[in-house]
């Protein structure tokens, strides 16, 4: 079933569909009426809904039932990656919100090849704002991750995070291997945390960027023996995290 985010509480039983939903639902899946589909309100309250009027370019619909259905991950995880070349940074927020991210923050890093315009980061970041909202419909997760960007790590700010953690490629060539273990079975022992997780560019983070890492309060971890893309490490660290802490 289709699912739609909505900005502010179902006030009524009966919802005019705002523009954005209606061009979507009318004019791209030709929805008729007594289609229904479900919108989620800002209290992760998923309302099913059934269209009843389609006219004018209005179209009305009415609430069907309720429920609640979580289906977030047991964390807060937020992605920090260093800005990856050409549309990777879309790959990364598409997956990783239908993988479970709250958060992304995208940085330029010592290493990174690609650089954003400051007078179009407003632009990109509206754009991928729009890729994790669909993404989130498609997976139909409760919440909208959020994106944002920052000129170097030096900005980061982790108010609240209680693990912060590097993907780092120095440690993974160590053989290092149990702290990520490690991590993921003290995060099932408590309630809601927060998570912070560092990955490079292509080419990783520099030996300065560790040091303003270390400073932070990050870890620095291996993910396995084998040296992964830019843009398949933060996708694999959700993956070995939803299956930590959901599904083992």
């Amino acid at each position: 079933m289709q699912r739609y985010f909505l900005t502010t509480p179902l006030a009524a039983a009966e919802l005019i569909l705002p523009v954005e939903m209606y061009k979507h639902a009318i004019t791209v899946l030709r929805m008729k009426i007594g289609t229904t589909f479900e919108v989620v309100t800002p209290d992760e309250v998923i309302h099913c809904m059934k269209l009843v009027a389609i006219k004018n370019k209005q179209a009305i619909a009415v609430e069907v039932k309720n429920y609640k259905n979580n289906v977030e991950l047991p964390v807060d995880a937020t992605i920090i990656c260093g800005l990856p070349k050409g549309d990777k940074a879309d790959f990364i927020v598409q997956k990783g919100t239908e993988l479970g991210a709250k958060h992304f923050i995208f940085f330029e890093s010592d290493y990174s090849i690609a650089k954003w315009d400051k007078k179009k980061v407003a632009k990109k970041l509206t754009r991928l704002s729009k890729i994790a909202q669909g993404a989130a419909e498609q997976s139909h997760r409760l919440v909208i991750p959020t994106v944002e960007y920052l000129e170097d790590l030096a900005q980061l700010i982790v108010p609240n995070a209680t693990t912060c953690i590097t993907a780092y490629e120095e440690e993974a060539k160590k053989g290092e291997a149990s702290k990520f273990s490690k991590l993921v079975t003290n995060l099932k022992s408590k309630d809601k945390e927060n998570i912070f997780a560092v990955f490079g560019p292509e080419g990783g983070i520099s030996k300065q960027e560790i040091k303003i890492l270390v400073d932070k309060g990050f870890i620095a971890v291996g993910l396995g023996p084998r040296i992964m893309r830019a843009e398949t490490a933060p996708l694999y660290f959700l993956a070995a995290l939803s299956f930590g802490l959901e599904l083992a």
